[in-house]
């Protein structure tokens, strides 16, 4: 079965579509999947170049969400009767990457709501896990104003989509007015093209005030510029830097405005809160089934076509998601 490996360190250039052994039949308490749609994300190129926190073993299968369907239920083990859930035929998503097939534990499985596509289901777990996350550490309530940069961005557009359901007023930052058309139909209440700044629209929208919570998945220059544009008791939302600069808050400006910022990321919430992280799950999950959330995908590709998909991302050319589908 075909699967893509990260071989080296270094290039999204340098991932290869290999042939590999099926993984056989499952063992006890897991599945095996046959996965028809993967997510891929920023923070997987940053896994390919050997920068990210927790450095996984070469060689490895890149991207991480998935969906498909249930192909084969191996028997119940003694810790619980999670396979018993799951019959074949069962449309669901699960960690998996890009391969054909995994074989992967019941209790990591979930079954996707009725009437949502696979495609969308592999879009919008991450996505939305981080921007819900992020929204809770930063507390924010109906009628605050919530400030989103790079919101075409998977975890933006996925910020802005909850905020608007949270009853915030959103104000959507962008690099380009195309995919701030796409922003505003998700819901953005102003939008702003951040080509020449924006500090001084976020104080004339906010009445001077500037904004409560700014989710900044960019940092560099665009965090300087929100630690001039944050509302007395704001918050601001650390979460990566895609611009490649990491910014460095001045502290007597948070003093003045008795501002926070706040980092953080799923994976840390993965490991020292697990409760919390599937109650958080099951939420965006009921929010999917019940559309009150609305994942946006730009682009499908193929998986022989994965350096030319991590290449839409690097050229931040992708709104919402990319999904590898199979040949």
């Amino acid at each position: 079965m075909k699967a893509v490996h990260c071989i080296k360190l270094g290039s999204h250039l340098d991932l290869e579509l290999v042939d590999i052994d099926p993984p056989g039949e499952p063992k006890e308490g897991q599945l095996k999947i046959s996965l028809e749609a993967r997510g891929i994300q920023f923070s997987d190129l940053v896994r390919i170049s050997g920068d990210y926190q927790v450095k996984t073993p070469l060689p490895f299968v890149v991207g991480g969400e998935a969906a498909g369907t249930v192909v084969a239920i191996g028997n119940t083990n003694n810790n619980g009767d999670a396979v018993n859930n799951f019959h074949i035929g069962d449309q669901v998503l699960c960690p998996g990457g890009c391969v054909e097939e995994v074989n992967i534990s019941a209790r990591a499985v979930t079954k996707i709501p009725a009437g949502i596509d696979l495609n969308t289901a592999a879009s919008f777990q991450n996505n939305y896990a981080t921007a819900y996350y992020g929204l809770q550490r930063g507390m924010l309530t109906a009628g605050e104003t919530l400030l989103v940069h790079g919101s075409a961005g998977g975890v933006g557009l996925a910020a802005v989509d909850i905020g608007k359901l949270y009853g915030a007023t959103v104000i959507a930052t962008a690099s380009s007015d195309e995919k701030l058309e796409v922003v505003k139909a998700m819901g953005a209440d102003h939008v702003i093209n951040y080509t020449d700044g924006f500090r001084e629209r976020v104080k004339e929208l906010t009445g001077g005030l500037g904004a409560d919570v700014i989710y900044d998945p960019v940092g560099g220059d665009v965090f300087d510029e929100s630690m001039r544009c944050i509302a007395p008791f704001g918050r601001i939302l650390v979460l990566g830097f895609t611009s490649g600069r990491s910014a460095l808050a001045k502290t007597n400006h948070l003093l003045v405005k008795d501002a926070s910022v706040i980092g953080y990321t799923l994976g840390g919430l993965q490991q020292h809160n697990p409760e919390l992280h599937k109650r958080n799950n099951q939420v965006i999950l009921d929010w999917l089934g019940c559309k009150r959330i609305n994942p946006y995908i730009s682009h499908t590709l193929p998986m022989s076509q994965i350096t030319q998909a991590y290449q839409l991302i690097v050229d931040r050319k992708v709104i919402g998601k990319v999904i590898i589908s199979n040949d």
